[in-house]
């Protein structure tokens, strides 16, 4: 069983957006003391929600500051960059790390960063099969050349080559299916559910290994998370369920609220809509949220429920830099080591 960290690097009032990069390395750290296998950083654009814009950077100041856990982006968006030039970041900091880097990439949104970007609309909306195919060649290889509708141009060396396998954020059948056809892993969100998560898996594995879905038949290892798959879910332990889930209800919607208005179309189309405290009521009846006991059996039900073998689980739920670091380290203490007793 591997469970990591996921840091949002979330905006909550009253703090600055200096404070909560800092702040989001120091977790990083008190993750690798509390015995996290890894650690993985969002990004955002003009946006509360998360206030760290390049993941890739922050995740080498992270590294920098760590020696044995690994860090990696959730996620890097894809329809935002040049597949070729964040290829050529992540190798930089899988050579200086000596391999301590993930990179996760999504397609992201059809919002107003296309715009400021220079991406367009037509780049996330057709374009993200190519840019992908195009980053894992630049990961895979020592050259690279590209002769598509949104990239042309000729053979070029990768330096420093290097050889990476992307994860890949899916939320819809068509990441899922290109995920699948590529043999890439997902990261799965922490807005479904285990039943959720457990449908797209078995898409995928019909898929990749051509197999009508039925549990582990899917899958030619006789087990469902033969490609690695992670998924993200909210992690927040207390004395008491009772009490995590109230420290949960009383500062999670202060920062969603905001937050999540921070997703602006590019294209004037309606902006979705969330229920915030339904949502927070969800996040918090899913996933472990609770005493020692009520998270080690939530994360117990996900793995039975899924055949997942990787969680990363956001901890900056409660809003405040001191109770993030004492979450970490009382996860650490208190869950990780029976989710990692023999047999789990």
């Amino acid at each position: 069983m591997r469970v990591g960290v996921f840091l949002i690097a979330a905006g909550f009032p009253g703090r600055s957006p200096g404070e909560v990069l800092r702040d989001t390395v120091e977790a990083v750290v008190a993750a690798e003391e509390a015995g996290f296998d890894d650690a993985w950083i969002a990004e955002h654009h003009f946006m509360s929600y998360g206030v760290c814009p390049s993941a890739v950077t922050l995740a080498g100041v992270a590294l920098g500051r760590t020696r044995r856990i690994r860090v990696g982006t959730a996620v890097s968006v894809l329809s935002t960059r040049h597949p070729v030039d964040l290829a050529e970041q992540a190798a930089i900091l899988d050579a200086a790390s000596g391999g301590r880097f993930t990179l996760g990439v999504g397609r992201g949104g059809p919002w107003v960063d296309l715009e400021v970007f220079g991406t367009g609309l037509d780049r996330f909306e057709r374009g993200f099969a190519e840019s992908l195919g195009l980053l894992c060649a630049a990961l895979g290889g020592d050259t690279v050349a590209a002769d598509g509708e949104f990239f042309r141009f000729r053979e070029v060396p990768m330096v420093p080559a290097v050889r990476l396998r992307p994860v890949v954020a899916c939320t819809s059948a068509g990441t899922v299916a290109l995920a699948a056809g590529r043999g890439l892993p997902m990261l799965l969100g922490m807005h479904v559910g285990d039943e959720e998560k457990a449908a797209m898996i078995r898409a995928y594995g019909e898929r990749a290994y051509g197999r009508r879905a039925g549990g582990a038949a899917a899958f030619p290892s006789g087990r469902n998370d033969h490609a690695g798959h992670i998924a993200a879910a909210v992690g927040h332990v207390a004395d008491s369920t009772a009490q995590a889930v109230r420290e949960l209800k009383a500062s999670m919607p202060r920062w969603l609220e905001p937050g999540l208005a921070g997703y602006v179309p590019v294209d004037g189309r309606p902006r979705p809509q969330r229920d915030i405290s339904g949502y927070v009521d969800f996040l918090c009846a899913t996933h472990p949220v609770g005493s020692a006991d009520h998270c080690v059996a939530s994360i117990e039900r996900t793995v039975a429920a899924t055949g997942l073998r990787h969680l990363i689980l956001m901890v900056e739920g409660a809003g405040e830099h001191a109770r993030t670091l004492e979450n970490i380290s009382r996860l650490g203490t208190e869950v990780l080591p029976r989710l990692r007793e023999e047999g789990r």
